[in-house]
């Protein structure tokens, strides 16, 4: 990726994490990076798929290090789990802005063409997580369970905590300045609670 196409990637997570998708223009993008509009549409053709390109470095680098783990013979598969949430959190919370209007564009039908590309593009780093899970059933120390439906328990559950900070806040007693995210503690007590129930539900 040349210095230029990534200079106008990162300046597009920032304005689509403040303005969302909808809200975001090719002009506003090339206003931002401090570039024409014409280099933006030289890069990416449209915004549909800058957006595409921008999901596909954030996961290529996030299926690296899925990868690493995965094939690290010095953690049991229990461990991976407990390091796969660990690392997801703080992915997640690090990036809960761009995290939201990723989501909205999952749950939209009006772009179904982008929808169907974001999936496309992030399913692998699913299929990673699940061949763990699978990994420890055949290994004998995981119950036999529902591999795809576990993963969707655990980023369920930070989705759920992510995309309300009003239903989080309310959940968790606190008052409307209090950010969550931005709490170490909670994160720490998000993982700890997830690992509990992931554990008591894989291992034998």
């Amino acid at each position: 990726m040349t210095d230029k196409k990534q200079h106008i990637l990162e300046h597009a997570l920032e304005l689509f994490a403040e303005k969302g998708f909808e809200g975001t223009s090719i002009r506003d993008l090339a206003a931002r990076a401090d570039v024409n509009v014409a280099m933006v549409n030289y890069y990416f053709g449209s915004k549909e798929k800058l957006f595409e390109q921008l999901v596909a470095h954030k996961a290529a680098y996030a299926r690296v290090a899925l990868e690493e783990l995965a094939n690290n013979p010095n953690y049991s598969e229990i461990e991976k789990v407990d390091m796969i949430i660990d690392n997801h959190i703080k992915k997640l919370f690090g990036n809960r802005k761009f995290h939201r209007v990723l989501h909205q564009e999952l749950m939209l039908s009006q772009r179904e063409a982008l929808q169907a590309a974001i999936v496309e593009i992030i399913y692998p780093n699913s299929l990673i997580m699940r061949g763990v899970i699978e990994s420890g059933m055949k290994s004998g120390l995981f119950k036999k369970v529902d591999a795809p439906l576990v993963i969707a328990t655990i980023t369920g559950t930070i989705n759920q905590v992510l995309l309300s900070r009003r239903m989080c806040n309310k959940l968790l007693n606190k008052d409307e300045a209090y950010v969550p995210y931005d709490d170490t503690r909670f994160a720490k007590r998000l993982a700890d609670h997830l690992k509990q129930m992931i554990r008591a539900h894989l291992l034998k």
